[in-house]
This record gives structure tokens, sequence and C-alpha cells, in this order.
């Protein structure tokens, strides 16, 4: 792995750098909780995500973003962000993870970022993916993307050591996904649908005492599946990915992106390979985290971070005064 400036890894000190990143994302993305914007919500999350990145050290090289260079003003893939000093590392970001959920002031969505050393994250591009993952503590390969979803979970089960009606699978509440809740349903399991944020989706699998999750199954955004296996390095867990291109151009963009063999299984290692410090801060509240509160010119945050090499888990709760300022953000 490649570092800049003869530094070994990621500073420590980047855990709470990366938090202060994804608390500023969230606060602006927040103040369009309900408005019905999608967009102005989504512009205000990746200007101030953007913003805060420009000023922590690191040399970083955005890997998942807004989308390619003609299609995102900032944080586009292949830009260089932080303020040129420190390690090189890749970044993955999702300033506003369920912008419709946002908008709607629903639950979970979230402000996403996984940094890692250089080559440590998958350059996926921008096309649906087929995942299913579990959480920490079951055998390696208990679970396929080539198994059926009866099996899947009968293996699961037994693995857990409960009956499969015990059992709880997540997926996004989509058409596409009808046959594969039925069938779910069918061997007795339970479905929890969700209307989007499937990294939230796939890290709900980690506790499945607390969430009531067991495995996370479906199609999202590749980019996605990238953030959540970075969020399963830090906290343990296995996840599977096979991307599925809908044309020509999409399996072009992903041999420009080095993706050869487009029918490849991705495992944990192969989407998230080295030391990775990730973070989420709450924009709406949710199982996973509570979302931003508005007190007078005053907001109050809670962030989940974490990270790979030490397997460390924090959980932040922050408050920022004189946030009326755009990015003015003073820790209380």
């Amino acid at each position: 792995m490649a570092k800049g400036n003869g530094s070994v890894g990621l500073d420590r000190m980047l855990v709470l750098e990366v938090a202060r990143v994804t608390e500023a994302a969230a606060i602006a993305a927040a103040r369009f909780n309900g408005r019905g914007n999608e967009k102005a919500a989504d512009k205000a999350a990746v200007d101030a995500m953007r913003y805060e990145l420009g000023r922590v050290s690191l040399q970083g090289t955005v890997v998942i973003g807004e989308g390619e260079m003609d299609e995102a003003p900032m944080l586009y893939i292949g830009e260089t962000v932080g303020n040129g000093t420190g390690p090189e590392v890749d970044i993955a970001v999702d300033p506003l993870e369920g912008t419709t959920i946002c908008a709607k002031l629903m639950p979970n969505a979230l402000a996403v970022l996984a940094i890692s050393e250089r080559g440590g994250l998958l350059h996926a591009p921008d096309m649906y993916m087929n995942k299913i993952a579990i959480g920490p503590g079951y055998p390696d390969g208990v679970i396929s993307l080539d198994a059926s979803v009866e099996d899947n979970l009968t293996a699961l089960a037994k693995a857990k050591g409960v009956k499969i009606n015990e059992i709880t699978a997540c997926l996004l509440d989509r058409p596409r996904h009808a046959d594969m809740i039925r069938a779910v349903r069918n061997v007795g399991a339970a479905v929890q649908l969700i209307p989007d944020g499937d990294i939230a989706g796939v890290i709900w699998t980690t506790d499945p005492a607390e969430t009531g999750i067991d495995i996370y199954l479906g199609s999202g955004g590749a980019p996605e599946g990238v953030l959540a296996a970075a969020a399963l390095r830090c906290i343990g867990g296995q996840i599977q990915g096979r991307l599925m291109p809908s044309n020509d151009d999409e399996r072009k963009r992903a041999a420009k992106m080095g993706i050869e063999d487009i029918d490849r299984v991705f495992k944990l290692q192969d989407l998230a390979s080295s030391d990775v410090i990730f973070a989420a801060t709450g924009v709406t509240s949710g199982s996973l985290l509570k979302g931003v509160r508005f007190r007078g010119d005053t907001a109050e945050t809670e962030t989940l971070i974490m990270r790979s090499k030490t397997g460390t888990v924090r959980r932040i709760a922050s408050r920022f005064r004189d946030v009326g300022s755009k990015f003015a953000l003073s820790r209380d």
C-alpha cells in the first residue's frame, strides 16, 4: 500500500476528523428534513462534506462518490480532497444516504464516510449490485449469493441455533424484490422492508438482538455495498456482492475501473481490504442512530465511528453552537 509523507497506515487522530466531516454533512442535510426537496438536501450535505474534507490533514482520492467528473461538481470519483498533507488515502462518501427519507422525514437517513489506506476500497461503478450480508459470529461461507433464498435462510438458522421462523431478513421495498420477499416468507422467515438506506440495513445485521435483523438481501447501489463492507470490516460480519450492469455502457464503465469479470462475486476482503475508518452520523432518527436535533441556534448529533485495525466502535454525542452560520460549527 502506498503511504503519503512516510506515514505508516492511518493516524488514529483521523477518527475524530472523520466524525467531524459526517457531523457537518448531517447538520446541513437535516435543515431539509421533511421539506420534500431531495436535491436541496443532497446538495447541502455534499457542500458541507466537501468543505470539511478540505480542512483535514490527508491526501485523499474519492473512489466512491457522487458520480463521474462530468456528473457531479464535487466529490466526484477521482477528485482529490484534503489539505494536501498527511497520509494518502482512498475515500468513499455518501453525504446523504437516503435523500428520499430525509425529504419525507422518515427513519434512518445518514451522512456516511469511509477512508482506507490507498488501494483499500473497491472502485465500484455506480450501478446495481446484488448483495447478501450477515453479522459476526458465523462460520465463513454460511451464506452465498449463488445459493437460493431458502438455502441461505436454512443455513443461517442452523448456524444461529434457531428455527427458521425466528429469522428476519431486511430488503429494500422495491418491485424487483417481489419474488425474493415471497421466497423469504414461504420458508417461514419474516421480512422487514425499508424504503431506502441499505447501508444501515447491512449494519443492522451486526446486532440482531437489538435490531431484530439477521440478514440483508437484495439489490441496491454498488457504492453503498462498498460503504457497507467498510462498516463490516470494522465491526465484523460477512458480505457478498455481484455487479448487475443493465447495459453495455455500464459494463464498459466497470472495465474502465478495473473490473474485468463482471460476474465475479466480491467478498468482504475484496470490497474493503485494509485498515478502514468508517463514520455515520444520523440525519433523521432511526434504529441505528438519533437524527440531528436543532435547539435554537444549537444542533445535537449522534455519530457511529469505527476502525478496523483496533476493532473499536464508538458512539459520539456532540453539540454544536452557532449553527446559523453554514459551516461555523464549534464543539460545545
